[in-house]
């Protein structure tokens, strides 16, 4: 009993020394935690964490139990691990820093619509790209999220309208000079078209996939935006993001994906953050 009682001194005493400073302090911290979990939650990056934080707790059980031997191989693992990260993952790391510096870092995209406006935008893409999928017409188009694409939006021709599906499928008219190359859009306004994007360098993709796709895929590598793809051959909708693809998307499937660039998503709760930490459905 003595000893529960001096367990209960000493942590009233540690609680007694923290003040004010250390409380803000600890908030803050949990804050920029959490706001570096929300920018990696959905790529690669967060499967490497994973990793790195197994091997560290290894590395304590192995300094718990002395093996010496293997708590200093891994302690060299995770240096060169730390050494590598800059180089596996560039376009995490870009587009947190270009985040931090249009200060988006901590607030909400400001080009976010009121819901109603938001649904509008969403169901004028959405009939865009079915009506582009059964005319198997080929087309790219980009949603602007958190990260402004103007050195994007400056390699094509300036527009500046309000999007609608009559206007969209003029633009990706076949031999036209717009029909080229992918739209910007932001909020619910067409802003450039016949725009050039950035091929993804990963070799490892499947021959299905075209230049579109890649162009898609190489400009979700390096910011936040959703791009939509129609394919020419085959007529498939898909959504690159994150530098992933998701394909064959109907009417619902592709409304569902591309609204939450428009419209504010509902809370992060912790259920759905455990969730997604162990990989349950």
């Amino acid at each position: 009993m003595a000893m529960d009682f001096n367990f209960i001194d000493r942590l009233h005493g540690l609680i007694s020394t923290v003040g004010l400073l250390d409380y803000i302090d600890i908030l803050i911290v949990t804050i920029l935690f959490y706001q570096i979990y929300q920018q990696i939650h959905d790529t690669r990056a967060i499967t490497l964490v994973k990793g790195l934080m197994i091997i560290v707790l290894i590395k304590l059980i192995c300094d718990g139990i002395h093996l010496h031997a293997m708590s200093w191989f891994l302690e060299k693992s995770v240096n060169w691990l730390f050494v590598a990260l800059p180089i596996l993952f560039q376009p995490e790391l870009r587009r947190a820093l270009e985040h931090l510096g249009q200060g988006h870092f901590l607030v909400k995209s400001a080009s976010l619509l009121k819901r109603e406006d938001a649904e509008a935008a969403v169901g004028e893409i959405v009939k865009t790209a079915k009506k582009l999928s059964q005319t198997k017409t080929g087309a790219l188009m980009v949603i602007e999220r958190t990260m402004k694409l103007n050195d994007i939006s400056s390699t094509g021709i300036h527009i500046d309208g309000i999007i609608s599906s009559e206007f969209l499928l003029n633009v990706f008219i076949v031999n036209t000079p717009l029909h080229d190359g992918a739209i910007i859009i932001r909020g619910n306004r067409l802003i450039s078209a016949a725009c050039v994007l950035p091929l993804t360098e990963n070799h490892r993709l499947s021959t299905e996939l075209g230049t579109r796709h890649r162009a898609a895929l190489g400009l979700s590598e390096q910011c936040d935006a959703l791009i939509v793809v129609v394919s020419e051959e085959t007529g498939t909708i898909s959504v690159a993001e994150n530098g992933r693809m998701v394909r064959h998307l109907d009417g619902p499937t592709l409304s569902a994906k591309i609204r939450p660039a428009f419209v504010a998503e509902e809370g992060y709760s912790w259920k759905k953050f455990l969730s997604k930490w162990g990989g349950l459905k």
